[in-house]
Formats: C-alpha cells, structure tokens, sequence
C-alpha cells in the first residue's frame, strides 16, 4: 500500500499545485491574456508558425519535452533512495520546472516566436545571448547525436519494438492529412490512429526485427545514418504534415502507457505483491558521487530541464494559438512529465521487487533491487536504466492479466518513441538556432531551412562517428551532458528574472529563487566534475568542462550586471 498512498499523494499535490500556483503565476506573475496575439497567429505560415488547438499542441509539448529524461534520470537517481528522489520530482516541477517552461513559453510568444537565446540579448545583453547560443548548440549537438544511440540501444534490448515505432510515422502522416487537409473528426481519427498504433504494437510481439551489419557498419551504426536520414526529412517537413500528429498520437500513447502503470499499481499492490523495497535514503551509495549535487543533475527532465526551455521557445511558441493555453501547455506539461517521473520511481522501487531475473535466477524483494543497484557502475548504463523501468511496469502491468512479455514490448514501445520524439524535435530546434545566428552574423547560406538543418544533421553525425563506424561518439562528451542542461535551466531561468523584474515589484523571486539554486548546484557539479576529469587525466573532458564552467561564470556576470542595471519597463 506504501506505493498507491506514493502515487495517489502526488498525483493530488501535482493538482493542487496546477489550480493554485500555477494560476496564481498565470494570472499574477505573467498577466496572460488572449488580448496579446500569439506569433503563431501574426506570422502564421503554414510551415513552422501554425495556430494549433490546446489539446495537440499540449501533445507535441508533453512527448517532445519528456523523451527519455524522465525514465533514465529517476531510474539511476533513485540509487541515493526513492525518499530523495520523491522530493525532488515533487517539489522541483511545482516550482522550478513549470515555472522554467511557462516562463520560456511566454518569453516566446511575446518576442516574436524567438528562441530564449535571441531573447536573453534584450533582457540581459548580447554577449549573453552568445554566449547562451554556444550552450544551447552544445547541448543540441550532444543530444541528436546520442539519441540515435538511445534508439538503436533500445531496438537492441526490444526489437519487437521496432515495427510499432516505424509505423507509427505512416499513421501519422494520414492522421495530420485527414484533420488538416480534409477537415477530418479530431476525436474519430484519433481513435483510429491510436488503435491502429497498438495493432501495430501487437504484430510486432509475433514479428520482432533485427539490424544487420551493412557494409562493415554494425547494427548501431546503420541505426544512426537512418535516424540521421529521417530526422532531416521530418524537421523540413510543415509541422501538420509529421511533427504534430506524431507527437499527438504518443501523447496518447503516454496517457494509456500511464493508465496502465496506474491501474498495475493498484492491482499488483491490492494482490499484496507490491511494496517499496528500495532503501529510503542512501548517502553514499558505492562508487556513486555525492547526493549533493548530483543528484539534482542526475534527475532532470521530471524536475528541470533546461532543454525544455528550447521547446517551449523553439517550436511549442510557434505553434500555441491563444495566450492563455500556455498555462495548460507549459506549466500543466512538466507537472504531467513529474507524474511519469513518480511513476517511474514506484516501478524501480516497488515494481522491480516482485520478479528480476538475474541469470538464471529470479529475484523478489530487496535481493533483486540490489542485484540491479548494487554499485554505481551497474545502475548507470542507459540499458540498465531502461531495463530496470521496463521490468517494473511490466511486472505491475501483468497484474491485470495482460501478458508480461506484451507489457514488457508496450513499454519498450513507449520509450523507443518518446526518444524518436525528442530526436526529432532537438533537430528542428537546431536549426532554428542556427536560423537565428545566421540572421545575426549575415551568414545567408544557412538561413535556408534546408541549409540549416542539414547542419544541424551533419556536425551530429560527425559527433556520432567520431569514434568510429558504431555511432557512439557522442558518449565522449554525455559525461558533460548533464551539467550543460542544467546550467541551460539555470540560465533560462536568469533571463525569466531580468523579464520579471522589468515588470516591477517582486515578481521576479519566482523565478530568481529557483535560478539560484540551479545555477549554485549546475556550478557545484561542473566543480567536482572539473576534479575528476583532471583525476582521470581526460584532456577533452578537461578542456570542455573549463569552457563551460567560464561561460556559465560570464553568463552569471552579465546576469548580475543586468540585475543591478535594470530599470523598471
């Protein structure tokens, strides 16, 4: 009953938190009103800025935001205790993270659409709109080169999900046609579209696909060229054509992934086979580094992200049609994305207990927890972390009599997706960031869409096969990727406090409070990461972290100087 009174008692503080505080911020903090004509409205094209309903652009949000993130991060950061864990996705989405999102999303749509890069140029200065550029294209480059990666990692561990993953795409395409190009019934073809996504999800169960070799190119590899190959087709396309009823349909997607885990839960604990095995508090957890601050930087996306601000200003703020959506998309998106997050807890603190195979063995209780958690090194590998959740549910998902080898390919399905998602969402993110930059430098080749994606694409598949013909490149520099997204978050939320605090009063410590905590414990990190690095004697890792480290001081400076300059608007 430990894990039901877990999910139950969030899911009421995460509702609590939207029809209070988030409200409060709404209406209070950022005056939102449908008086003020969204960018998607002014500019409205039929490609990029295009006025959506509040239900599918809350969809492509939520899938595009999420990705991984909110697995992978609780599902290691619960080695420090699920007590620890449960805190922070609980408190930090309430008032870190939906006021990160919300804010960039107003930012957005009240400049123009713009990035938060371009932005921080009007309310900090233009050296900290490049020097925000840089880390923004820094952390693009990593995640479209690792996400191909991810991909290919988790067809590996589930190649049943391969087929559902693909088919997906066909089925949103004649979604996006039949709502848009003939003025289809939105709930009729969705539930066509979600049916059919399942039946999909069904055959590939009796037809599981694997990856060959090509050309000397192991599986991996051949895996990222086509995810490569794709994403610049699908980040060109008109967002109607791909990206909305895709991210539509996984929204669904995540909303019957979501029940079931709900319903699982109940069951399986009602059944008196579920209950929190995982220690409550863990401080030094073996080979792991120190709770403070890691795992603040461990568990992002389900707190904080700072690639959410990129979403929220890249295309989310293209796409809402009247102000006052924005609520719902960015501040009830994160509360929804901490809701997985406490989900994902329960199944790798409670699920994991009630059956784990371990060779030949199956364990129950605390012994298979610890067989998965028993080091560092052994919980940290994104295999690792993506088994532990999809064990988890599938265990709890079984209790409704579904069979867990079909649980076990919904949820590998879910997250395979939720990963294309962001892989493609990150790549059209690129290159409105490089559209930006262009537009400031004169550089007037790249402003060409497909000039700037296929630069977006390009310098990511360097990246990715950097190292060689697997594709894995990119894992030389994940070990920054934690400390750059939060140090993004941090810096988001700087440039939503110089707004504020243009608007008079104190309505900027709603989001100056936050913005130092994160950038206190983002340079914390990058510190004791700094020392690590010089242990290990990694000249690149060396060299990266002390251009990061110096451009988050620079930025804090600027920051602070803007802070103390600033007159009221």
């Amino acid at each position: 009953m430990d894990a039901v009174l877990i999910m139950v008692g969030a899911f009421g503080v995460y509702l609590i938190a939207y029809k209070c505080y988030g409200k409060f911020i709404g209406r209070k903090i950022f005056n939102v009103s449908n008086a003020h004509k969204t960018p998607a409205v002014e500019f409205e094209d039929g490609q990029d800025f295009v006025p959506t309903r509040k239900g599918i652009i809350f969809g492509h949000h939520f899938t595009s935001i999420a990705g991984t993130g909110p697995i992978v991060g609780p599902a290691i950061g619960i080695i420090w205790g699920w007590v620890p864990a449960l805190i922070w996705v609980l408190v930090g989405p309430i008032v870190m993270g939906a006021v990160h999102d919300f804010g960039a999303l107003i930012l957005s749509l009240r400049n123009q659409g713009k990035s938060i890069s371009e932005i921080t140029s009007k309310y900090i200065s233009p050296r900290a709109r490049t020097l925000f550029f840089l880390i923004a294209l820094f952390e693009l480059w990593i995640v479209i080169a690792i996400f191909g990666v991810v991909i290919a990692v988790i067809f590996s561990m589930y190649p049943q999900s391969v087929l559902p993953v693909w088919g997906e795409i066909p089925i949103a395409i004649l979604l996006g046609f039949f709502i848009y190009k003939k003025g289809g019934n939105l709930g009729l073809y969705t539930g066509i579209a979600v049916i059919t996504m399942y039946l999909t999800v069904v055959l590939g169960h009796f037809i599981p696909l694997t990856m060959p070799a090509v050309a000397g190119i192991p599986p991996m590899g051949v895996w990222s060229i086509i995810l490569f190959i794709y994403c610049f087709i699908a980040s060109t396309l008109p967002v109607t054509t791909l990206l909305q009823p895709r991210d539509y349909i996984n929204a669904w997607q995540l909303l019957i992934a979501m029940g079931l885990l709900i319903l699982g839960v109940l069951g399986s604990a009602f059944a008196g086979k579920l209950s929190v095995v995982a220690p409550a508090i863990q401080i030094a957890p073996e080979g792991a580094p120190a709770m403070w601050p890691f795992l603040f930087i461990t568990i992002a996306c389900g707190a904080i992200s700072g690639f959410h601000s990129l979403v929220s200003s890249g295309t989310s703020g293209k796409q809402v049609a009247r102000e006052e959506d924005a609520l719902f998309i960015g501040y009830g998106s994160m509360l929804m994305e901490g809701f997985l997050a406490v989900l994902v807890i329960i199944a790798v603190a409670a699920g994991i207990g009630i059956a784990y195979k371990s060779g030949d063995l199956t364990l129950t209780g605390i012994t298979a927890w610890s067989a998965h958690y028993d080091s560092w090194g052994a919980a940290k590998g994104l295999g690792s972390k993506v088994g532990a959740f999809v064990v988890g549910s599938a265990n709890m998902i079984a209790a409704l009599g579904i069979p867990k080898e079909l649980a076990i390919i919904i949820m590998g399905v879910f997250v395979a997706s939720f990963a294309g998602t962001t892989l493609d969402t990150a790549t059209r993110i690129q290159r409105y960031v490089v559209q930006e930059l262009s537009n400031d430098f004169k550089i007037n080749i790249l402003k060409n869409k497909y000039a700037a994606t296929a630069f977006a694409v390009i310098t990511a598949g360097i990246l990715a096969f950097s190292t060689g013909v697997s594709g894995k490149g990119a894992l030389t520099l994940w070990p920054l990727f934690g400390t750059v997204n939060q140090a993004l978050a941090g810096l988001a939320l700087m440039t939503i406090t110089l707004y504020l605090k243009r608007k008079g009063g104190v309505k900027y410590l709603i989001s100056g409070i936050p913005c130092l905590f994160m950038v206190i414990m983002t340079s914390w990190a990058l510190i004791s990461n700094q020392g690590n690095f010089i242990k290990s004697g990694n000249g690149l890792l060396i060299a990266a972290n002390t251009i990061i480290l110096a451009i988050v001081v620079w930025m804090i400076i600027e920051g602070i100087n803007g802070f103390c300059s600033q007159r009221k608007e």
